[in-house]
């Protein structure tokens, strides 16, 4: 593997051959994985601007966030104190916990082994944080322990299609945990670079160019917004300006489901709220994606984009939209469709999708600090919302499956912020950076839509209950066309007010 030096000058990384194993079959319990021939094509990404700066501790937390996180708790101060309690109360938060690295990780499929590595993932996170806050070197010796044992250990991820939705997931959270560790003693700086850029990278890449061989909108939001939040967080990590800019091009014209404007694919009342992409399918899987778009927009932040304020403040409105639902209030929906699998087959949903609804995700302490507090909007439902489930709990506090690790969480300790450093006056409504074009239209009224994509893999079946269809997984599928969507007012004609 290759030597690395994170500064900002260091030539783009170039890509390894992919480590997707396995071999192709049929049903949910195959292994199914694309091979050295399913290589992307080469790397086409937008100019870096000249200029950008990183300031490590960065990507979710500067320095100034763990000095406050720190002051806030040792002078016992709510509502941190009671976050810190939570972090502390967690299995994966003690300084015993060691590390499971293996060689090979499998997500979905027979032989499945991911929890060792989000499970991992998550106490490296969550001592990284007690080190900070509390002072205890043997919590940062647990984190840097864990994160360089997956570095000098793993060499690829496999599994189904929901490999990819492992390397969305766990590249940004190992992302963020080694940020935290990066410069303590004995820390593998170089090696964890590496395996960040040699092995989840590649997948990410591949996974928002081609989309496991799907058309575009196969796969939901969450899917596009976990890679999308991995390639950002690498990018920062390492410094490597290209894939920062990767990410925010795909958050702002991206072909699939995590474009801005297919996350929030209506905007209703007055274009105060917006409906979320997976609204109609059920309430867990939006706020899955909510939470990985949040990630994106805070990292972005701390790069000095601002892709909260994006298209007047478009996520906003989609967070406010999905909190006043789950809060129990109605809201207005939209019928909605998309293609589908490698054909294009279209897929409806008609009404709002209750399952989950009210669930307990731990999301909206990080959007309701960015809304609220540095931009002085009013957000009454993400308030609302952030409120019923404060103080917010973590990884290990919501069970032991994949869905409880979706998000690193505690941000009742890690994102509220002190109210004597609140801004003096309410902001304006974000705009569009300047020279950037309006994109009230959605992105067709911008040549910003969706572009034919394609591949060889196993799909998963991302519109229905299942995790996997049931096709094969052969080698060499043409390039596919599609990827539209069609979003139709129920009972009406197309309106000039539909998003995509």
């Amino acid at each position: 593997m290759r030597h690395l030096t994170p500064t900002p000058q260091r030539p783009v990384s170039r890509r390894s051959l992919f480590r997707l194993t396995g071999a192709a079959g049929l049903g949910a319990s195959a292994v199914l994985a694309a091979g050295p021939t399913a290589q992307a094509r080469p790397r086409v990404r937008p100019a870096a601007p000249a200029g950008r700066t990183y300031a490590h501790p960065g990507l979710l937390h500067t320095r100034a966030d763990l000095d406050r996180m720190a002051e806030k708790v040792a002078a016992g101060e709510q509502p941190w104190t009671a976050g810190w309690e939570k972090l502390i109360s967690g299995r994966y938060a003690q300084a015993d916990y060691q590390a499971r690295a293996t060689a090979r990780v499998l997500r979905g499929g027979e032989g499945q082994n991911a929890v060792l590595l989000f499970q991992d993932a998550h106490a490296a996170y969550q001592n990284a944080l007690r080190w900070h806050i509390g002072g205890d070197r043997a919590h940062g010796d647990t984190a840097r322990d864990i994160l360089n044992a997956w570095s000098g250990t793993l060499r690829e991820l496999g599994g189904n299609a929901d490999r990819f939705l492992m390397a969305g997931s766990q590249g940004w959270q190992l992302a963020a945990a080694g940020e935290l560790i990066r410069d303590y003693g004995g820390f593998e700086l170089d090696r964890f670079s590496t395996m960040l850029t040699d092995i989840f990278y590649p997948m990410n890449d591949h996974f928002l160019r081609e989309h496991n061989g799907a058309v575009d909108t196969n796969y939901r939001n969450n899917w596009d917004a976990v890679n999308m939040a991995s390639v950002l967080a690498i990018g920062a990590f390492t410094e490597d300006d290209a894939m920062v800019d990767q990410a925010v091009d795909y958050f702002k014209n991206g072909s699939g489901n995590g474009n801005i404007h297919r996350a929030v694919n209506f905007l209703h009342e007055d274009g105060t709220l917006g409906q979320w992409e997976e609204s109609g399918r059920d309430q867990e899987h939006t706020m899955g994606g909510l939470g990985a778009m949040a990630v994106v927009c805070e990292m972005a932040w701390n790069l000095g984009e601002d892709l909260y304020g994006y298209d007047d403040n478009r996520f906003m409105k989609g967070a406010e939209y999905v909190a006043r639902y789950n809060l129990g209030h109605d809201v207005p929906y939209t019928e909605y469709s998309r293609q589908m699998g490698q054909d294009g087959r279209w897929y409806t949903e008609s009404a709002l999708g209750a399952g989950g609804r009210g669930n307990t995700r731990p999301i909206w302490a990080l959007i309701h600090n960015h809304y609220a507090f540095r931009r002085g909007l009013d957000v009454p439902n993400i308030t609302a919302y952030k409120d019923k489930i404060a103080p917010e709990d973590g990884g290990g506090h919501r069970g032991p499956n994949s869905g409880g690790f979706d998000h690193l969480g505690f941000g009742t300790l890690t994102s509220t912020q002190d109210p004597a450093d609140a801004p003096a006056a309410p902001a304006e409504s974000a705009t569009p950076a300047p020279g950037e074009p309006s994109t009230e239209a959605g992105p067709e009224a911008g040549g910003n839509g969706a572009r034919p994509q394609g591949g060889s893999a196993d799909l998963a079946d991302t519109g229905s209950d299942s995790d996997t269809l049931a096709w094969g997984a052969g080698a060499g599928i043409a390039a596919l066309t599609g990827g539209l969507l069609l979003l139709r007012r129920r009972g009406r004609q197309p309106a000039g007010d539909q998003r995509i």
